[in-house]
């Protein structure tokens, strides 16, 4: 007889069937706890298999903690340096019941912390001059005010140079203006001649108790007799007595610290209102207030773009996290497949298998976020007086970690973990229980559909790449960047195959490495991508960056020669000798030539101010303004139009530098050469003008117009045509250079403005201090220097994106050349075995690690000088048909950049050969 069994699943074993009296099994709570078997068996299997595999356990946890422990370090000390409502308050109070602001004459109305107001007339007028006995009267009988100003600037004379220093007016021997400060040693001021400096200006001015800190322009002293600190402020800040600076009028930045007999209620603040005082006081300590006080408010449009970019940027960093740990895992999956091979076995299907190894980036996400998020909070609590004086300037609240924060954090651990895990146990699921049980490699399978889908992806990247640039948008830009890489990491396993099939030509060793990196795609693959990923984004940005400053370096207009120094007196005691100016011009600044500058003003001298200019002739005219709306048709005419073509700023004539001049400051503010300046003094001498923009010039004349603006109104006066000249290649700004006569003829009077100094080499900051050091017993002075061009250096910004890039790319080549290392093992017994040379595992070494780094950062360089040149091309294709024309972007290779990048690979080559032993391991059977 045969006996029919009816068939199940595998690994599921027999029912009994239930009775007639046996209670139905739900399916779904059945599910339900296989589902949680399963998850467990899995934990339990990673748990164990982290504590055998200690090195591997260790160098992931360092790998997703280390970027942890940065964020949650920054998160804390952000956390502790936002004040609450109830923190700002009683720093701005101290001991005091309620601080008082007179901002209008006018009735107020305010929040109840002071914080914002407005007034209820749709004009503020002025605040009188309020007195502390006025303020006093209005807070009833018992009350005591004391008056605090800030924002005071002071310049102090140092023992190397002068220092700007922020001034803080009062009487810190009142205990409720005490309450504001921290004494660290000393006493308070007294008099009007003594001051009280913070620990910030003690070790600027170089300063100590009872010595002496005058003003830089000598006309006063004081004594310093205390060092306090403010813990809103820990710059150099010196506190004054209010006698050393009296009121002469009302002050923005004046407040009353008020002491009152009672209660401050909401009647009194009201009232307070209704005379325009602003008043911030103390909640009780049992107010609900705290809890109202906190809102998010509407979130606009930038904010959401802020957001989207702080996303995009955190998942870059995740992506980057992701495939430096990968690698890990796919060694892990390799060393342990016969285990996982026996659990298929047992009757294991293929999701669990799967949860198996994505348990252990679980097991590993958890213990890396927490060890990460122990290390940076403690860092965070260890480190707050150096972020408080050296970062943020200012004393932190109280002690406190951001919670939410922190659990993100967390989150995003885990989720990198098990990212990291997840093509490793997409593969550990597909491979050949028999082979797994007999040791041998499955052989790598390169499929058309992922290269194909990946070289979409890359596609679409730099699609949407170019449409953001285009419309200006970085959340799209970074989308498009993302996609990319996404794009490349799934072509890179193709690409490995393909170079490892053109080994055959090569060495032994370099052989060996890529027939290594082919066979072990799963390792190989992310650490590669991992650098490429980093590469690219450093070039891309480094690229943009570079061009951008060239932009900026081709738009600049400078407004005198490069070298060349503008000194103009300001409030002084007397004038320096043309000999004296020299000598000092020369011993300080180096500087040879000196010529006076002289300033135009109308006559008789009125308030308002007189403008003197140049007229531009009609047929120089642009027929369209920048303002303008205007049409396609026009932009395209005005594009046309050589008129056109100047500066955004200029198109109408701009803005043109009046003065006087006999052909001796003109060479020097010009940089005019001999023959030019000869030919130009030689008009100014025979009474006419000289213009530095030719298109003033019209048959050998220039119209000169004076208007005068008094009280609002504009008042044209004179007009005159001259004989003039044009200095077609001036430097510096448009100026308009008039002679004596010219100007006597359209009733203007001039006076000396200062001096024009000519050197060879911008002076630095020590010769400028020195120079202004000379010039202080004279009275007070302003200098210009003109450096050439903005002197904003990117190069080390440059060096820095690819030091990050090459920390990445050694340490990707590091922990592949390991993993590989231990992986291949058995080979290099084998090559031991049959005769090889020691050196051959170093040599080995080497050139795995060039397969990384090279091929990584060859990729890298590609991808990211393709997208710096998309991003360009779209963001200058955005203006292509605007008026006026914008500077273009050009392109522009970050070279600096790139010798770093290209250097790296190298660095890490000879890194691996270093700390490789030569010896090749042999191992013997025992029989």
């Amino acid at each position: 007889m045969t006996v029919r069994r009816t068939r199940r699943a595998p690994a599921r074993p027999d029912t009994a069937a239930s009775g007639p009296g046996a209670p139905p099994v739900r399916v779904g709570r059945r599910r339900l706890a296989e589902l949680t078997g399963s998850w467990r068996a899995a934990l339990r299997i990673a748990r164990r298999e982290s504590r055998r595999a200690r090195r591997r356990t260790a160098l992931v946890l360092a790998m997703i903690a280390l970027p942890v422990a940065v964020l949650a370090f920054l998160a804390a000390s952000y956390d502790m340096a936002t004040l609450t409502p109830q923190e700002q308050v009683d720093r701005r109070l101290g001991v005091a019941d309620a601080e008082l602001c007179w901002i209008s004459d006018t009735p107020v109305e305010q929040d109840e912390w002071g914080d914002s107001w407005s007034t209820r007339d749709s004009e503020q007028p002025p605040v009188a001059r309020a007195t502390s006995a006025q303020v006093s009267a209005l807070l009833g009988p018992g009350s005591r005010v004391t008056e605090v100003r800030t924002g005071i600037p002071l310049t102090l004379r140092g023992r190397h140079r002068d220092e700007d220093v922020q001034g803080r007016v009062l009487d810190l021997g009142d205990p409720l203006a005490r309450g504001l400060v921290r004494f660290r040693a000393g006493r308070a001021p007294e008099q009007p001649g003594e001051v009280a400096v913070s620990p910030a200006a003690l070790r600027r001015l170089d300063l100590r108790l009872g010595r002496a800190v005058a003003l830089a322009d000598g006309s006063r002293a004081f004594t310093v007799v205390g060092v306090v600190e403010f813990p809103d402020d820990l710059g150099p800040v010196v506190a004054l007595h209010p006698g050393a600076v009296p009121r002469t009028g009302p002050e923005p930045e004046s407040s009353w610290l008020a002491d009152v007999p009672g209660t401050i209620d909401a009647a009194l603040v009201s009232r307070l209102n209704d005379r325009g005082v602003l008043v911030a006081i103390r909640p009780p300590t049992d107010s609900a207030d705290e809890r109202k006080r906190t809102w998010f408010g509407p979130v606009d449009r930038g904010d959401t773009t802020d957001l989207g970019t702080s996303v995009l940027i955190a998942g870059l960093g995740l992506l980057e996290v992701v495939l430096l740990v990968g690698p890990a895992f796919a060694v892990g999956v390799r060393r342990r497949r016969r285990d996982l091979a026996l659990v298929a076995v047992a009757g294991g299907d293929a999701a669990q298998l799967r949860r198996v190894v994505l348990a252990d980036g679980v097991v590993l996400g958890v213990l890396g976020a927490a060890t990460g998020l122990l290390v940076g909070v403690g860092a965070a609590f260890a480190g707050r007086p150096l972020m408080e004086q050296y970062v943020f300037d200012a004393r932190f609240g109280g002690y406190r970690c951001w919670p939410i924060a922190l659990l993100l954090l967390g989150g995003v651990a885990v989720l990198a973990g098990v990212l990291a895990a997840l093509a490793p146990a997409w593969t550990a699921a597909r491979q050949d229980v028999s082979a797994g049980l007999a040791g041998r490699r499955t052989p790598p399978v390169s499929r058309i559909r992922w290269l194909a889908f990946g070289l979409s992806l890359v596609a679409v990247g730099a699609g949407l790449a170019a449409f953001g640039a285009a419309r200006t948008s970085t959340v799209v830009i970074l989308t498009g960047l993302i996609l990319g890489e996404l794009g490349l990491v799934c072509c890179t396993p193709t690409l490995i195959g393909a170079l490892a099939r053109l080994g055959r030509v090569l060495p032994l060793a370099p052989r060996i490495a890529l027939r290594d990196a082919s066979r072990n795609r799963a390792s190989a693959a992310p650490a590669i991508c991992a650098v490429m990923a980093a590469v690219a984004s450093s070039v891309a940005l480094g690229g943009f960056l570079a061009s951008s400053d060239a932009r900026t370096s081709q738009a600049y207009r400078p407004m005198l020669p490069t070298g060349h120094v503008l000194v103009y007196a300001g409030e002084s005691v007397r004038q320096p000798s043309p000999n004296q100016l020299a000598a000092m011009a020369r011993d300080e600044l180096g500087a040879d030539r000196i010529a006076p500058v002289n300033a135009v003003s109308c006559a008789p001298a009125a308030a308002g101010y007189c403008d003197v200019a140049p007229v531009l002739p009609p047929a120089q005219i642009c027929p369209w303004q920048p303002g303008d709306n205007l049409s396609a048709a026009d932009r395209r005419q005005a594009r046309a139009d050589r008129r056109c073509r100047i500066g955004p700023l200029s198109y109408d004539g701009g803005y043109v530098q009046a003065g006087v001049d006999d052909g001796t400051a003109l060479p020097l503010l010009t940089g005019a050469d001999p023959a030019t300046a000869a030919a130009a003094t030689a008009v100014l001498r025979a009474g006419g003008v000289v213009v530095t923009d030719p298109r003033y010039l019209h048959g050998g004349l220039v119209t000169v117009r004076v208007n005068q603006v008094d009280s609002g109104t504009d008042r044209p006066g004179a007009a005159a045509n001259f004989p003039g000249y044009a200095l077609s290649g001036a430097v510096g700004q448009s100026r308009l250079l008039l002679s004596a006569s010219a100007a006597r003829q359209l009733g203007l009077t001039w006076s000396p403005a200062g001096w024009v100094l000519g050197a060879s080499i911008p002076p630095d900051r020590q010769q400028r201090e020195r120079f202004a050091s000379a010039l202080r017993p004279f009275g007070t002075f302003s200098m210009s220097v003109e450096y050439g061009r903005d002197p904003q250096d990117i190069s080390p910004l440059l060096l820095l994106l690819a030091a990050a890039a090459g920390v990445i790319t050694m340490g990707a080549a590091g922990i592949a050349t390991a993993l590989a290392a231990a992986e291949g093992r058995g080979e290099l017994t084998t090559l031991a075995a049959v005769g090889a040379a020691p050196a051959l595992r170093r040599m080995l070494a080497i050139c795995q690690a060039g397969v990384i780094a090279g091929l990584g950062s060859v990729l890298g360089i590609v991808a990211g000088l393709g997208t710096a040149a998309i991003v360009l091309f779209s963001a200058n294709r955005q203006y292509a048909n605007d008026w006026p024309v914008p500077d273009p972007y050009p392109f522009v290779v970050p070279w600096p950049a790139l010798g770093v990048l290209v250097l790296v690979p190298i660095v890490a080559m000879l890194g691996a050969g270093l700390f490789t032993r030569a010896r090749l391991p042999i191992e013997r059977r025992l029989d």
